[in-house]
């Protein structure tokens, strides 16, 4: 079996479908057992198992057959997502947000959203500012952007804050966001979240492909599925044998950037620094050869989880890769061929 024969072989229509299973599960960074217990039930069902830290990332394991000795190649995306939290309940029964995660006021204004009570009770409502209509306050338009100026209006009848806290609702309560997700006939893929379901998606693909083609790898493989890398310390801590870690996460667009949501992005350098060499450069030999669409680029206002295990002091070399997306932290834009092809340039690394 060449690598040209294996590595274009992944199968589009199951990413896809694993995607939108994805994006229809709520998971703010910090609430993310529904979609783990996703991830383990679709692990199970191609044959993987998946163990989980005390933290709540989960981990699959494929052993290696022979050069264990190198130590594990270690690939990571994250599952947690953007969203808020309740820091109070309004006098007159709205609620004050904080938000979890990075991203502009201006970004989620108008947006409908879930608040998840700590009871097992959901709730829908509206993000709105607290001035919302032109024509009621003069100052509509104008009005900063900003926490304190946000609100979330219930789709209860509540007018007071006694009436909302009777529902169970309560600060620390988290909040998700509608993904409105929309997958056209072109391949374009719209939604909140592509950062980073796009590239668990991608994963996925990859573990499919090797049940499904029998492949067995010299070194052991580890794939860890981290939840608190929106916060900064998703991969923090990670397996001791991993000596090779690729961070798999997307590829913003825009600005001096080359990556377009058809491409892989192949990061050189972040806010953390520069990505070992060799390995950024093994991708992008094998993206050549291969004829993967992608661009290399340099993200001064990013980090990603090789960022965290860096930080958090394990000892490796990194590099970071993903599909290209565009509005990261908004309402965000991919192609499919960019999920796809993320997976089979991993897979062309696994295989060289």
């Amino acid at each position: 079996m060449t690598l040209s024969s294996i590595n274009h072989d992944i199968n589009a229509t199951y990413t896809l479908e694993i995607l939108q299973k994805l994006l229809r599960t709520p998971s703010p960074t910090g609430f993310c057992k529904q979609i783990m217990k996703l991830l383990e039930k679709e692990a199970e069902k191609l044959g993987y198992a998946m163990e989980f830290t005390p933290k709540g990332n989960g981990i699959i394991t494929i052993p290696g057959e022979g050069l264990d000795h190198k130590g594990a190649l270690g690939i990571t995306a994250h599952v947690d997502t953007l969203g808020a939290m309740v820091r109070a309940v309004k006098a007159n029964g709205t609620l004050r947000f904080t938000p979890v995660g990075g991203y502009s006021m201006q970004s989620v204004e108008n947006e409908y959203c879930l608040i998840h009570t700590r009871s097992g009770r959901t709730y829908e409502g509206t993000v709105l500012t607290t001035k919302p209509s032109v024509h009621v306050y003069t100052d509509a338009r104008d009005l900063e952007r900003k926490e304190e100026n946000m609100e979330i209006r219930l789709d209860e009848w509540v007018t007071s804050k006694e009436e909302t806290e009777q529902l169970g609702i309560s600060p620390g309560d988290f909040i998700s966001w509608d993904p409105r997700t929309r997958v056209l006939d072109n391949g374009l893929i719209k939604s909140r979240h592509l950062d980073d379901k796009a590239s668990v998606a991608a994963l996925f693909g990859l573990l499919e492909w090797i049940k499904r083609a029998g492949f067995k790898p010299q070194r052991t493989i580890r794939f860890l599925f981290s939840t608190y890398e929106e916060v900064g310390h998703g991969s923090a801590s990670i397996p001791a044998d991993i000596t090779e870690f690729i961070a798999v996460d997307m590829g913003a667009i825009g600005d001096d950037l080359s990556t377009t949501e058809k491409d892989v992005s192949i990061c050189a350098k972040d806010s953390s620094g520069p990505y070992d060499y060799e390995m950024t450069g093994r991708l992008i030999e094998l993206a050549k050869q291969e004829q993967i669409p992608y661009a290399v680029d340099i993200y001064p206002r990013y980090s990603s989880d090789a960022s965290a295990a860096l930080s958090g002091g394990s000892s490796i070399r990194a590099a970071l890769l993903g599909p290209g997306v565009h509005a990261s932290h908004s309402m965000e834009r991919t192609h499919l061929d960019a999920v796809v092809n993320t997976a089979k340039l991993l897979a062309a690394y696994v295989t060289s």
